[in-house]
């Protein structure tokens, strides 16, 4: 996917403003596996998937919690470094080679003081980025692990056919056992 339809996917911007955006945009790779993000320390960079496939988790200590994928479009951030220069509480694996945009969180807030239409198109992105997050939340407190495996399977099917069910059944709260139960049941 290219920069521009992702950053137009957010919000539409003038020309003159995507191309000042664009200037501090860098296209980079990872392979598989790589750490792009580690939990407890501020992550200064905002990424945008152009091509892979990429999950955020939390460590418990035993076990890694899935609870994000993000494929090619969607925006990778760690919401507490980018809001409040934090440390974040997530670590992202790439669980594909992957291609992405790169942009310095710095930059973008200078910006936005600078251009209004970023600063509008940076609003649109908390803003998109606080439902996605909210949609997640009343998922994980409303609906079942089969309602939910059924809302994966019609939202993002490829999803299926590219992640490990390890990370499928931790992304849904349950064991691959169940996970393997609700998938006989569904077909």
């Amino acid at each position: 996917m290219s920069i521009d339809e992702i950053i137009n996917s957010i919000s539409a911007l003038p020309e003159n403003s995507r191309s000042r955006l664009k200037k501090h945009i860098t296209e980079i790779r990872y392979p598989k596996h790589f750490c792009l993000m580690e939990a407890n320390k501020v992550i200064p960079f905002i990424y945008f998937i152009k091509k892979g496939i990429i999950r955020a988790y939390a460590s418990t200590g035993e076990n890694d919690i899935t609870f994000w994928f993000g494929s090619e479009g969607q925006t990778v951030i760690s919401m507490k470094s980018y809001v409040e220069d934090l440390p974040g509480y997530e670590s992202i694996e790439l669980l594909e080679d992957c291609e992405l945009y790169k942009l310095e969180t710095g930059s973008l807030r200078k910006l936005f003081n600078e251009d209004i239409h970023i600063a509008n198109w940076g609003r649109k992105f908390a803003e998109k980025e606080l439902v996605k997050t909210e949609e997640l939340i009343i998922s994980r407190q409303f609906k079942t692990a089969s309602e939910r495996y059924k809302d994966l399977v019609h939202d993002k099917p490829d999803l299926l056919r590219r992640v490990q069910l390890g990370h499928i059944a931790s992304y849904l709260g349950i064991t691959q056992v169940s996970l393997s139960r609700i998938r006989a049941d569904v077909k």
